[in-house]
């Protein structure tokens, strides 16, 4: 049987979006980790954050994303931060092919600019904050089975492409 398939990169590459599709072209079931989350806690991420604390969301996402990898034919988008935890990489790594999907910062930003939910961004320093999560973050998102370099890239063409690797791997 072939394994599950991850999606991860910083927030706002289009984990979600790209895994919908993606999902339906591989005919395998389509799970995002940060829905669930929101779900199970019945707030929004920001609000996790602002009235439970980094911490406590770091927890809830390391537990919801063990769970939801341990499914089987399943293309889980993994909340962004969430491939910083040990125990979860691991499990990817024992069950998984990953990609990376990578986006230049400056797009990023471009994307990001206008969007409140996401509690990790500094507003006023836009710009300045995402290259610090993405330089943070690019050592261990470099540890997926394959990284994607979207940033001359439609939707199609991702998905070609994951598809392709996927399949012959």
């Amino acid at each position: 049987m072939k394994k599950n398939v991850v999606l991860t990169g910083m927030m706002g590459v289009g984990k979600s979006t790209v895994g919908k599709k993606l999902a339906k072209k591989l005919k395998l079931k389509f799970i995002d980790v940060d829905k669930i989350i929101e779900k199970k806690e019945k707030n929004s991420i920001r609000d996790i954050f602002e009235k439970k604390g980094e911490k406590y969301f770091r927890e809830t996402e390391k537990a919801i994303t063990l769970e939801q990898l341990k499914k089987e034919k399943s293309l889980i988008a993994l909340g962004g931060g969430a491939i910083l935890n040990t125990s979860v990489r691991k499990e990817i790594k024992n069950s998984c092919i990953s990609f990376w999907l990578d986006l230049d910062t400056k797009t990023l930003s471009s994307r990001l600019k206008n969007v409140r939910k996401r509690p990790l961004l500094n507003k006023d320093k836009l710009e300045e904050t995402i290259n610090r999560i993405y330089s943070d973050r690019k050592k261990i998102y470099s540890e997926s089975d394959y990284r994607i370099k979207i940033s001359s890239m439609n939707i199609e063409k991702i998905i070609k492409k994951i598809v392709i690797l996927y399949e012959n791997s």
